[in-house]
């Protein structure tokens, strides 16, 4: 008996050895197949990498099939040593591939839509206004508007040129009813005092808007300079969605020579918005409600260049990416001091001149702060420049590698950009291989304080900063430069 138990025993540590075996050649593979997919490692790395991990599979494959109990131990400790490394890997890998896909080619605006009827109305619903009037704006997407508002009740659309009109056509009671977009209603309401007691919305919707496809101009990226418009919005949560555009910056790459130019334009910049059939200039803020693709096309028609890609991050982003890297450092250039209520909280920051170490809410407000500062916008174009230098530095630093899968989650819905996937790894690859050092240098538009009426203000005179075209022309001369 106890022979055949002994026998049982010996062949239950055949079969355990043997399927450790094929589970670490099956994670093994696993793992060389994720880091090839996610394509950042150069060729001659991968090949070592790949060359190291087979040899290691076969000794462990060795030791476990020796009779000696002595190498069976050993391999049963390298076994399970290099499932946990891997293990490790395959996460972190999976999770960047991940990331990669959630972050490329989600080209949509989200637009966040109200339906507004006079506070004393007797329409509470929807459904009310079944066979009522609804005026749209004519810039507002209204098929895509149509299309989804008449599934839901049959309704009798009119268009408005001028979307500053709407107001007036709910007011005189030409339409029963108007739709607004929020950026565009939360204008309408710091224009019109009396506008949030007069309103009732009795509807809110959501629509993404596809972005148009030209905005791709594609080139290779670690091989001929390109432009990548930073775009920062002023809101929170979902990252599509449309809102006006705080900060507004070209940030030019040329790989070949190592060379990066931040160029920042004012928000306030008094410019003509592309595709708006309007005689009104605006606010360069004022593109971002209409779309990202707006505020590109805006952008490379006051600057006559070509932007290959966008990277789109609103205050959710910063604030959760900071935290994340645990704070930044960065030399700051002048005391001050930011305060201001969000969602009814009070926020107050003090910044010290010089080095100083800032976390994701302190951040935002640097990036922020203009009404305390002597420049204004200038200056706080220059701060954003400032923060996104120390964020790229900390990135870059030795310490980021124990945070890496915490950037991604913190990043994973805070962010998008039409940048391919391949794109990024080639350039992540490029980098490791390489290790460049890179140059940085930067550069702000600036004009002449002033009043105008403005496309989005059209009946009163907002505060707007007229470009200096020598400005202009120098930052054209610049990115110019760093393409030759």
């Amino acid at each position: 008996m106890a022979k055949v138990n002994n026998n049982n025993k010996n062949k239950k540590k055949k079969k355990f050895f043997k399927r450790l075996k094929i589970i670490n050649w099956i994670i093994g593979i696993i793992f060389l197949i994720i880091v090839y997919l996610l394509n950042v490692i150069p060729m001659m790395y991968f090949s070592a990498l790949a060359i190291v991990v087979l040899l290691f599979l076969i000794l462990v494959t060795y030791c476990l099939g020796r009779k000696a109990w002595q190498k069976k131990l050993i391999g049963t400790t390298l076994s399970f040593l290099f499932l946990i490394l891997i293990g490790v890997g395959i996460f972190y890998g999976s999770n960047t591939l991940d990331f990669l896909n959630k972050i490329e080619g989600a080209n949509v605006n989200t637009k966040n839509y109200s339906v507004v009827v006079l506070k004393d109305s007797k329409y509470e619903k929807l459904k009310d206004l079944k066979n009522e009037s609804l005026a749209i704006g004519k810039n507002n997407n209204t098929q895509d508007v149509k299309d989804y508002i008449q599934k839901k009740v049959s309704l009798d659309f009119s268009e408005i040129a001028d979307e500053e009109n709407l107001i007036n056509v709910l007011y005189d009671k030409k339409a029963e009813a108007i739709l607004l977009e929020d950026s565009e209603k939360k204008i309408l309401e710091e224009e019109h005092s009396d506008f949030k007691d007069k309103e009732k919305v009795i509807y809110t919707f959501s629509l993404d808007i596809k972005i148009d496809e030209d905005l791709i101009k594609d080139v290779d990226i670690t091989n001929e300079p390109f432009n990548v418009f930073v775009t920062g919005m002023d809101t929170y949560g979902k990252i599509s969605t449309v809102s006006r555009s705080d900060v507004n910056m070209v940030v030019s790459v040329n790989p070949q020579t190592h060379q990066i130019l931040f160029t920042s334009i004012p928000r306030d910049y008094y410019v003509k918005l592309h595709g708006i059939e309007t005689s009104y200039k605006d606010k360069l803020t004022h593109a971002g409600i209409h779309g990202i693709d707006v505020s590109i096309k805006t952008v490379e028609d006051l600057l006559d260049i070509d932007i290959n890609y966008y990277a789109k991050v609103n205050f959710t982003s910063l604030i959760k990416l900071v935290d994340t890297l645990g704070g930044i450092d960065i030399e700051n250039d002048m005391d001050f001091a930011a305060s201001y209520n969000e969602n009814g909280k009070d926020v107050y920051f003090k910044y010290k001149k010089g080095n100083i170490h800032l976390n994701g809410e302190a951040a935002l407000a640097y990036a922020r702060e203009r009404y305390s500062l002597t420049m204004g916008d200038l200056a706080r174009n220059k701060h954003q420049q400032i923060i996104l230098e120390g964020i790229i530095k900390k990135v870059l630093s030795p310490s980021v590698i124990t945070k890496y899968n915490s950037i991604l989650d913190a990043l994973e819905d805070n962010f998008i950009t039409n940048m391919s996937s391949k794109d990024i790894t080639e350039l992540v690859k490029s980098q490791i291989k390489n290790n460049y050092q890179w140059n940085i240098t930067k550069f702000a538009l600036t004009g002449t304080d002033s009043y105008q009426y403005t496309y989005a203000y059209k009946n009163a005179k907002a505060y707007v900063m007229i470009p200096d075209e020598d400005s202009v022309k120098e930052a054209k001369s610049k990115i110019n430069d760093l393409f030759a």
